[in-house]
């Protein structure tokens, strides 16, 4: 199994983070390589909600990255599971408040089958750069207060 997780304080409160990371709307103005989503079923934002996402894949091609919400509580975490692919992702946003700023913190586990289970390395370095792009959700957030 492979985990990576990356935690930042952003100059916002809780709910304002939070709401700004269950519009999933939002995802391709901090998360590189997101080239659309949408509903798939159930209610937005929700336990339970599926989403049809594309995001790029190696050689440039574009692969499916379906995921449902599996936990939502307000001001406090997200958490998401992919539903297709090599790698059974699951992670989460895990808020907690400092002062008047939030703390977010990005964690994902992935569980690579087959061949891929030996690869352990790239899917990593791979990991660690995707939760580490919440330097750019700060950015995009504190950049909207100012």
């Amino acid at each position: 199994m492979a985990i990576a997780e990356y935690d930042v304080i952003i100059k916002r409160d809780a709910m304002s983070v939070y709401d700004f990371l269950l519009d999933v709307r939002n995802l391709p103005s901090w998360r590189a390589g997101i080239r659309s989503i949408e509903l798939e079923s159930g209610a937005a934002g929700t336990k339970g909600a599926l989403y049809r996402q594309i995001i790029a894949g190696p050689g440039g091609r574009t692969v499916c990255g379906n995921f449902e919400i599996t936990e939502a509580r307000p001001g406090a975490e997200i958490q998401y599971k992919a539903l297709a692919g090599a790698e059974r992702m699951h992670g989460g946003y895990y808020l907690s408040t400092e002062g008047g700023s939030t703390r977010v913190r990005f964690a994902l586990e992935r569980e690579p089958r087959g061949i891929l289970a030996r690869l352990s390395s790239p899917f990593r370095r791979r990991m660690k750069a995707e939760v580490c792009q919440l330097e750019q959700l700060k950015s995009v957030l504190e950049r909207a207060e100012s």
